[in-house]
């Protein structure tokens, strides 16, 4: 019994991880699309990095 509550609650806690890399995701678009058109880029540069790990993320979590 112990184990499926262990089991549920890691479900709970991939799902909203998944649900604030998708967020953080958006964010970080939102960054690179701002970076874009002021022609920075430095930070076109970091946000293409972190929109990377991110997708390494969620490919890791199977939620792509």
């Amino acid at each position: 019994m112990k184990q499926m509550v262990q089991i549920i609650r890691k479900a709970d806690v991939e799902k909203e991880y998944v649900h604030v890399l998708k967020l953080e995701l958006d964010y970080e678009l939102a960054s690179l699309f701002d970076a874009m058109q002021q022609d920075n880029n430095h930070e076109v540069s970091k946000s293409k990095q972190r929109l990377q790990e991110i997708h390494v993320e969620l490919e890791a979590l199977h939620a792509l």
